[in-house]
């Protein structure tokens, strides 16, 4: 499969810690899962701190970015360069958040390949236990109570997570992080439970690192649009041609 040679050392890098946090840590392989997802979030942190920062930035200049969007909006080409100018000159990337989650993307794929793996599968089978709280087999699919524990787990967690995240988004934004949980629940079915597991993971990481920014550095006071003119000096009066002699 030309997916799992492309990712073949990623494969086998997920391989290797999970083993280290079985068989050296000591953790069961459910924890070494869990053990997994929180390494690759420590990994790409300063990604994601990156991401807080452009996500703050697009918060403290919303009035701005409303005000450029509704000047131009019989021009949307004017108003796509307009925008792109003003994240330019402020310094911000609205691609930013999305940056966390593709660079998972690989791990996740790698998991999926190595958990499908018969060789990792009789690694574990070799080394019980296999199961996992209500989890019977973290390589096969989860079926009956495990599978309905495991779809409400992940809708909870990433509505926890999602709501967190889209703090003061309004809109189409905000109604598609809310509903990409519903989207992606299904998806859950397909997957081995191992790979439920490091999701939910991931979500209760992404929750609680955006509480403790939340807490720690709260976001700023937004201004509104009125207060945005009011603030804004007048343009400068056309300066009078002098009149020749």
């Amino acid at each position: 499969m030309i997916v799992a040679n492309i990712l073949q050392p990623l494969i086998d890098a997920a391989d290797t810690v999970i083993t280290f946090f079985h068989n050296d840590v000591g953790l069961s392989w459910g924890f070494s899962i869990v053990a997994l997802t929180f390494a690759t979030r420590i990994l790409i942190l300063p990604l994601s701190v990156s991401q807080i920062r452009s996500m703050r930035a697009l918060q403290a200049y919303a009035p701005q970015i409303k005000a450029l969007q509704e000047r131009y909006k019989d021009d949307k080409q004017r108003q796509q360069r307009e925008l792109i100018a003003f994240y330019q000159e402020n310094k911000i990337n609205p691609l930013a958040s999305c940056i966390p989650l593709i660079l998972q993307l690989p791990v996740f794929f790698a998991l999926y390949q190595l958990l499908n793996g018969q060789d990792f599968k009789d690694e574990m089978l070799a080394d019980p236990p296999v199961d996992f709280f209500f989890i019977n087999d973290l390589t096969e699919k989860a079926t009956g109570g495990a599978l309905v524990a495991l779809i409400i787990l992940f809708i909870i967690t990433q509505l926890g997570a999602s709501a967190v995240m889209a703090g003061r988004a309004e809109g189409t934004q905000r109604t598609i992080m809310f509903v990409l949980p519903f989207a992606f629940a299904p998806f859950v079915i397909t997957f081995p439970a191992g790979l439920a597991v490091y999701w939910i993971s991931t979500n209760i990481w992404t929750l609680g690192q955006q509480l403790v920014v939340r807490f720690f550095f709260p976001p700023p006071e937004i201004p509104t649009v009125e207060e945005v003119k009011a603030t804004t000096p007048p343009p400068k009066p056309p300066r009078k041609k002098k009149k020749r002699r």
